[in-house]
């Protein structure tokens, strides 16, 4: 969650005690026009709670809210301690006034307490983050399947035996093959067992239960038998036809070992009886099922758009620590106005064997802004496109070329999260 601000003024910044919980909530709810039923206002509250909590109080009373998830996520060739950006929120007597960038601020600084070397969020107003050095890092496709009519493959799905599990036991089946994920694919959070069972299934109804847009409750198929870790699952649900609608099936995750696995499961998931639409609100940009059906006129992207924000909080520790597909030797000019502590110039010696980031005064072979290495860290864009807009530089020529392969992955970073 998250809302605007600009110019300073003099607010106190300070942790938010669990006795102002409830007026952090109000202000959230204010912020963004919410009206949330008890339950639904119970899990927020709780995830606040559990949250780093960012205040901005002017003469005492609250005007702006800041938390920040501390969790996992998965780079290329590893993972790294990640603060999570959240319930962002300027009361609108204080837009405009300098609090967001006061609670940025001591974000930075407890991110560097903490040692979190990258910043995540959803941005619900993407002109605002790009000014912290925050930049789109993954992209998402909407798809929507015509399974009106059987789903045309061109490979053959795996014949192994699909079955329906109780979504309660779904946390302890899926999480093997979620967890295999997290090499293969940047930009996924290590999950819990309290995100499994409300993030992702939402067990307790929190966000919506079972009639969540009219959609019933949650589904589970698992590829495979009982007792070794699924090839495949998907979580879904479904939603019958109405005077002005069709039967629909909603795929909230997906994901398998192979493309004939999940040649199986797009199979069945089309194949629901008196249903004639999958919609789809979150996949990969690579995903294999766009390549793997026989009529493309089937299956429809109806959107691509930015999904996870990063910020490079510590450079130097997010590129040392992440794998790098190629060597590369080249010198970065590197600007940062938020966190001037990264800005100025570096030599890159990156390759198979490790990365090394150090100043220099040598000439640049690049000149960038920290947003647009953050939208390239996690491998989801190449630097030539920023290149081909403007907004880097190219000082010697192929240098880009080679920063490019050397950030580059088999898969392109996804989460299927949004906030």
């Amino acid at each position: 969650m998250t809302t605007d601000d600009d110019a300073r003024t003099t607010t106190d910044i300070r942790d938010i005690p669990e006795s102002e919980l409830d007026q952090a909530m109000d202000l959230v709810c204010l912020a963004f026009h919410l009206k949330l039923a008890d339950k639904t206002r119970t899990y927020h509250r709780d995830l606040l709670q559990d949250c780093a909590r960012i205040g901005a109080y002017d003469g005492g009373r609250l005007v702006g809210v800041a938390g920040a998830h501390r969790l996992d996520f998965s780079v290329p060739g590893g993972q790294l301690p990640c603060a999570v950006l959240d319930f962002v929120s300027v009361a609108p007597t204080h837009r405009r006034r300098g609090v967001l960038a006061s609670m940025m601020d001591e974000l930075w600084r407890r991110c560097a307490d903490e040692g979190r070397p990258v910043s995540c969020l959803w941005a619900s107003e993407s002109g605002i983050y790009g000014r912290f050095g925050y930049g789109a890092a993954t992209e998402s496709l909407r798809i929507e399947i015509d399974s009106s009519r059987p789903l045309a493959l061109r490979i053959t799905p795996d014949s192994r035996p699909l079955r329906l599990i109780d979504p309660a036991d779904a946390p302890a089946v899926l999480a093997p093959r979620y967890d295999a994920t997290l090499p293969q694919r940047a930009g996924r959070f290590v999950r819990d067992e309290f995100w499994w069972r409300n993030g992702v299934l939402d067990l307790d109804g929190a966000r919506g239960g079972d009639d969540r847009d009219g959609f019933g409750a949650v589904r589970v198929v698992v590829l495979g038998a009982p007792g070794e870790v699924p090839a495949g699952y998907a979580v879904y649900r479904t939603r019958g036809s109405g005077d002005v609608r069709a039967g629909t099936v909603s795929v909230e995750e997906l994901e398998a070992d192979s493309a004939p696995a999940a040649a199986a499961l797009w199979s069945y998931l089309a194949a629901i009886d008196l249903t004639s639409t999958v919609r789809v609100p979150a996949r990969p940009a690579d995903d294999p099922l766009l390549y793997l059906v026989a009529d493309r006129d089937q299956v429809r992207v109806t959107a691509q758009e930015p999904s996870l924000w990063i910020r490079l909080v510590d450079v130097h520790a997010a590129l040392t620590a992440r794998s790098w597909a190629a060597p590369v030797d080249l010198v970065v000019d590197l600007r940062d106005t938020a966190l001037p502590v990264n800005a100025g110039r570096f030599r890159l010696t990156a390759g198979p064997e490790g990365a090394t980031w150090h100043p220099t005064d040598e000439a640049p072979d690049l000149s960038l802004d920290v947003r647009e290495l953050a939208s390239c860290y996690l491998g989801g864009t190449p630097l030539r496109h920023f290149v081909h807009a403007g907004l880097a530089t190219e000082h010697t020529p192929g240098a880009v070329r080679r920063l490019d392969a050397a950030l580059a992955t088999e898969w392109l970073p996804f989460i299927a999260e949004s906030d």
